[in-house]
């Protein structure tokens, strides 16, 4: 069946589309040529009348399944209470901040793909699972691997790459995940010992491995195993004033190799000033601009409640004081990793806060590349993914980024360089940063393009001067061709796809690790990760995306 999106003002960076206007035709669920005009005579038409029409969103850092997510849901029940109105044949839309409101919020914004950023493999099941509750959107996950014994063993042991290798790839056929994730490496197992701090170049006392020999030699494996996405890298130090020196290391240990680095607001921090605390934005990004090796997402904040969580313990262990309100949960999983949930309040009054704002806006706005820095609030870090629209009006708008200026501590107009960076992001550059880029970055070639043969992953938004209440609500939203979304309501509910890697991997690494199971772990190897058939029994679709590896599978 055919159907045509009529009189869009269309936007696609793939194709270099800057809104002429267009007719976007698609078959059941892939975009296609014009057909011949007895068959255009047929076809479901939807004339949009000059509305602005880009390819879903896709979201390549927010934390929406996974053991810290739950846990956080049950540290603050006060935010997820059922205060929505039940819709008719939606069962649970009135749970807030559920699995399945996660899917319909992300609809209702246009987007179809969000990639949870921080799976712990022996969670696994558990993210899936919560994954088949998502309606919608696709989803996909990166597996944490930088702290767990059976690693820095190897490493420790003398392990030839090419083993190591064999180990993340088997890793991730046994968690279904699309890639990589390093979260401070070696840091949970520091935080073990009783480490307070640990730099790039600190050494795990027990196996006398550097956290950079971690980070590079995981690296090196997602390189030579061909993952589609770049190792993912939470940096050290996350948070901590004086920062900035520890991302600029990061980028050169990446020694000219892809490396994507997360959530960066997070290490934009100088340390001057009478408080101690300062913009070393300018800095980040004259290094980002060095290393056309690095992508990045922003990890931007925004004021209100959230809760931070993070596999990085040992900065949510330093940050348990500031918990607002007074609860915190920090945790360790056997011989794996660990993390944390702190709750936070970013408050305008706050000179930190306000200064923490303006070093994300600094970040966007001295980016020479859009296609190389990625929009993310680091989901709910920063601020909950549902505050996306407000940040997509600070970038398009130089005045209202400087009427919300005006309402923060005065030194903080002083100490950066916003109101010197007029520049207002465009539309063409809002689908590049939010659609083609997360693609290419992701090797979904047929996803954040409105070309033919991709999917029909459609958003339809009417143009406003107010871009947060533009991008707030879609008019229209076609998931895999099918009309999800209609005059800013959910009309049906589909179910999305998981889409993972399948990278080949010599089969003798099961040996090592079967050992390493039976010697040390409560946990039979037979139970650990997921399968292929744990995958068709969650109702979804399952799609594995065909990666070249070392070795054959």
């Amino acid at each position: 069946m055919y159907s045509c999106i009529k009189n869009a003002r269309a936007y696609d960076p793939v194709q270099n589309w800057h809104g002429e206007i267009r007719d976007i035709w698609f078959r059941d669920d892939r975009i296609c040529n014009a057909p011949a005009i007895e068959q255009q005579q047929k076809a479901t038409i939807y004339d949009v009348n000059g509305d602005i029409v880009m390819a879903g969103g896709i979201d390549i850092h927010s934390h929406i399944a996974g053991g810290n997510v739950n846990t956080a849901r049950l540290l603050l029940p006060e935010q997820h209470r059922n205060h929505l109105m039940r819709q008719a044949a939606t069962p649970f839309a009135n749970a807030r901040w559920s699995s399945f409101e996660t899917g319909y919020k992300y609809t209702e914004m246009g987007y179809s793909m969000v990639v949870e950023p921080a799976m712990l493999p022996v969670n696994a099941p558990q993210v899936h699972a919560e994954f088949a509750d998502i309606p919608i959107i696709d989803t996909a996950a990166l597996a944490i691997l930088g702290s767990d014994d059976l690693l820095v063993n190897l490493i420790r042991q003398g392990g030839s790459q090419s083993q190591i290798n064999d180990y993340v790839a088997w890793m991730l056929h046994k968690t279904k995940a699309l890639g990589l994730k390093v979260i401070n490496a070696g840091g949970s197992q520091a935080f073990k010992d009783g480490a307070e701090t640990f730099n790039l170049d600190d050494v795990l006392t027990d196996y006398s491995i550097s956290s950079r020999q971690l980070l590079q030699t995981l690296q090196t494996a997602a390189v030579q195993t061909g993952l589609p996405h770049p190792v993912h890298v939470h940096c050290n130090n996350l948070g901590t004033p004086g920062n900035i020196q520890t991302i600029v290391d990061t980028m050169e240990a990446a020694q000219g190799l892809p490396m994507h680095l997360a959530h960066v607001q997070f290490y934009g921090y100088g340390n001057e000033g009478k408080f101690g605390f300062s913009s070393a934005a300018a800095q980040l990004m004259a290094a980002f601009n060095r290393y056309p090796n690095i992508t990045m997402d922003v990890g931007q904040v925004l004021f209100g409640q959230t809760v931070t969580l993070s596999g990085d313990v040992m900065a949510q262990f330093a940050r348990r004081g500031d918990a607002s309100p007074n609860k915190w949960h920090v945790w360790h999983a056997e011989n794996e990793g660990s993390g944390g949930i702190v709750p936070y309040q970013y408050k305008q009054t706050s000179f930190v806060n306000g200064l923490q704002w303006a070093i994300g806006l600094e970040i966007f706005l001295l980016s020479e590349d859009p296609w190389r820095l990625f929009f993310t609030t680091d989901h709910p870090n920063g601020a909950p993914f549902t505050r996306y629209p407000d940040l997509l009006h600070l970038l398009m708008s130089y005045d209202y980024r400087m009427a919300c200026l005006e309402n923060l501590h005065p030194e903080i107009t002083e100490m950066t360089l916003l109101k010197d960076l007029k520049k207002e992001f465009s539309l063409y550059e809002i689908a590049i940063m939010t659609r083609a880029a997360p693609a290419r970055l992701l090797g979904q070639k047929d996803r954040g393009t409105l070309q033919v043969g991709a999917r029909a992953d459609i958003a339809v938004y009417r143009e406003r001067e107010d871009k947060s209440a533009m991008f707030r609500h879609a008019e229209k939203v076609f998931k895999n061709g099918q009309l999800v979304l209609d005059e800013g309501r959910v009309i049906q509910r589909t179910n999305g796809s998981t889409v993972t890697a399948s990278v080949g991997f010599n089969q003798e690494i099961e040996d090592t690790i079967q050992d390493y199971f039976d010697r040390f772990y409560t946990m039979k190897l037979s139970h650990y990760g997921i399968t292929d058939a744990f995958m068709e029994e969650q109702y979804r679709d399952y799609l594995a995306t065909k990666v070249s590896g070392q070795y054959s599978a």
